[in-house]
């Protein structure tokens, strides 16, 4: 239920290829930046380098007080509003929102992605149409500072990477004020509640409550 193939319609993407090469989402977080290095350097016209290893759509817009980060792609009909953080390695899909005062950091946004108040996405992957809501937050590294286990009841899968946050599926919708803890894995469709707090992994088509119950939609 975490492969790539499980959690995403890689057609909604440009990083279908390289996320393709890989079985689950958080082996391909240590190379996005490079991936988006060369995946820029094969844009076509419709795309501007805006400066250095900065690619814009020339549909997309950014707002004037936002600050992009290199590397980093911007899709078609994309917004970045005011004050939106995008440190760098993000790959922002087509029809996307980054809004205010969100901060992006070594992160893949598939098409139409709405992280839109006062987000902070980092080292995660966002599917197709999954939403965040206002103040929800991705918290990629654990206090202790040790490894990221993915857990699922009893099973555990070692990352071997200290800085994961979160993986959602297609048309994931994350309620506000929620922390994604690191190596949180969300299946397509599912829901998570308001002020949640959500560790492991949440299978497909599910709602996740403000007490950590799991149930299945109805």
């Amino acid at each position: 239920m975490y492969r790539i193939v499980d959690l995403y319609d890689t057609d909604h993407t440009l990083a279908k290829d390289y996320l393709l090469s890989f079985r689950y989402p958080w082996e391909a977080l240590k190379g996005i930046k490079d991936m988006i290095i060369s995946l820029g350097k094969t844009l076509g016209d419709d795309y501007v380098e805006v400066s250095p290893q900065v690619w814009v759509h020339k549909t997309a817009t950014v707002f004037p007080s936002a600050y992009l980060g290199a590397p980093c792609i911007i899709g078609a009909g994309t917004e970045v509003r005011h004050c939106a953080f995008i440190r760098g390695a993000a790959l922002v899909g087509d029809n996307c929102v980054v809004g205010n005062s969100v901060e992006l950091k070594n992160v893949i946004l598939f098409d139409n992605v709405q992280t839109p108040h006062y987000n902070y996405v980092g080292d995660s992957i966002l599917g197709y149409k999954s939403h965040m809501g206002a103040g929800s937050i991705t918290s990629n590294v654990k206090s202790d500072k040790t490894l990221v286990v993915i857990k699922n009841g009893d099973e555990r899968i070692e990352t071997g990477i200290k800085k994961v946050g979160a993986m959602l599926g297609d048309y994931v919708e994350v309620g506000c004020n929620s922390v994604l803890n690191p190596g949180t894995v969300i299946g397509r469709h599912s829901n998570v509640y308001p002020t949640s707090c959500v560790r492991g992994v949440i299978p497909e088509g599910c709602i996740h409550k403000n007490d950590g119950t799991i149930v299945r939609k109805v």
